[in-house]
């Protein structure tokens, strides 16, 4: 299929950002540098996705083949129902007019004043000029900028300035917004009235909005964090459910006394798993790949001995199991089965040697539950 009209069709939920394995470079022969690796992202209907990283990671140059502002070379990256690799120049344009921009760069028109500078991109609309005024005027006016509706940029300041082109970009309400670090010209206050704003549009108009910044002030608002290290996605993290986790873990005998970043931390590494009630999720004698923490359901302790199964005791919501094995390096010492269905939370071995070797706190409240159980026998069962 010929890529320049190849679409995706359109459907309730369906990402308007869509990028799997994209590579690019610049360049070529000896000069050739790759910039992106194998970047897979999503970006749903109503989601305010941050984008975090140091600088020449990459965050910049996804954010210009989102936008159209360069053509994707390798991979599948779909926007607006787009499939954007392959597009001619005039195919990116019209990509280009559903996307909403905010660069640090204000190109602005330096010859129009504040209100005319945000009626642009209304002008594509077919709506009376009363109705593109009052828009203009309004959402100037939300950003603090009511009282210079007719001034030139050269009357105005930096954050002036970056007022109107955030302005003149979300006048039309796009249904996606690229924005590269918004708020950098802007004081506390009015960096809240952006991310406010921009809020709004993704929770009232399902817009969707990613956003590159490094300012720690704004990342309250985001829907997901992601992060960007030499030019690959390294992490990407849902806030809420981050938030609920970390909440959970607080509640948890075995973990309540580590410090905040630390449950963040353990937050972020950790997997939902959930068991069918009868199902096996520690088997005794295999080698220990993963810590559980019980959210909800109940399971079994069994150890076999001398070809008979003993029931050791139960485990509830809230029983952290299976570190002792990971621990000593040692096999399984027990079995543990679900009585009913259960939800769990599990820390890879990796991860889990991981929050050993970098966070002391998590090690010292391992081992004190580790020794104590040792005392008790040895198995992988919960200590109350």
């Amino acid at each position: 299929m010929n890529p320049s009209t190849d679409f995706v069709p359109e459907f309730d939920g369906a990402p308007l950002v869509w990028c799997d394995q994209v590579n690019h470079h610049f360049g070529s022969g000896e000069n050739r540098k790759q910039v992106l690796y194998d970047v897979r992202l999503r970006v749903w209907p109503g989601e305010l996705v941050i984008m975090t990283g140091p600088s020449g990671s990459g965050k910049t140059t996804l954010l210009t083949l989102i936008g159209g502002l360069r053509s994707a070379q390798d991979g599948r990256m779909t926007v607006l129902s787009r499939q954007m690799t392959g597009l001619s120049r005039n195919e990116l344009v019209a990509v280009r007019r559903g996307i909403g921009f905010i660069f640090q760069a204000h190109n602005l028109f330096e010859s129009l004043t504040a209100l005319q500078n945000v009626c642009l991109p209304l002008d594509l609309l077919e709506i009376p000029k009363e109705e593109k005024v009052r828009r203009a005027s309004e959402i100037l006016d939300r950003l603090g900028m009511g009282h210079r509706l007719q001034y030139k940029p050269e009357a105005l300041s930096g954050g002036q300035r970056q007022r109107v082109a955030i302005a003149r970009a979300l006048v039309a309400k796009p249904k996606l917004i690229l924005a590269d670090e918004p708020t950098a010209a802007l004081d506390k206050e009015r960096s809240r009235d952006v991310v406010d704003l921009l809020q709004e549009l993704a929770h009232k108009d399902g817009c969707s909005i990613l956003l590159v910044t490094h300012d720690n002030r704004i990342l309250d608002v985001a829907s997901r964090i992601v992060n960007m290290v030499d030019g690959r996605v390294a992490t990407d993290i849902d806030v809420q459910n981050s938030m609920a986790t970390c909440e959970f873990l607080s509640r948890v005998d075995v973990l309540s006394k580590l410090p905040p970043a630390t449950l963040a931390e353990l937050s972020q590494k950790m997997m939902e798993e959930r068991f069918p009630a009868g199902s096996w999720i520690i088997r005794q004698g295999n080698e220990g790949d993963k810590l559980y923490l019980m959210k909800s359901g109940s399971a079994e302790v069994v150890k076999e001995e001398l070809g008979k199964m003993q029931t050791l005791r139960q485990l509830t919501p809230g029983d952290v199991f299976g570190e002792i094995s990971l621990i000593t390096n040692r096999p399984r010492t027990a079995s543990v089965r679900a009585v009913n269905d259960i939800h769990c939370l599990s820390l890879t071995k990796e991860d889990f040697d991981k929050a050993m070797d970098t966070s002391q706190s998590f090690k010292d409240r391992l081992l004190q539950v580790f020794f104590s159980r040792r005392f008790q026998g040895g198995i992988d069962i919960p200590l109350r």
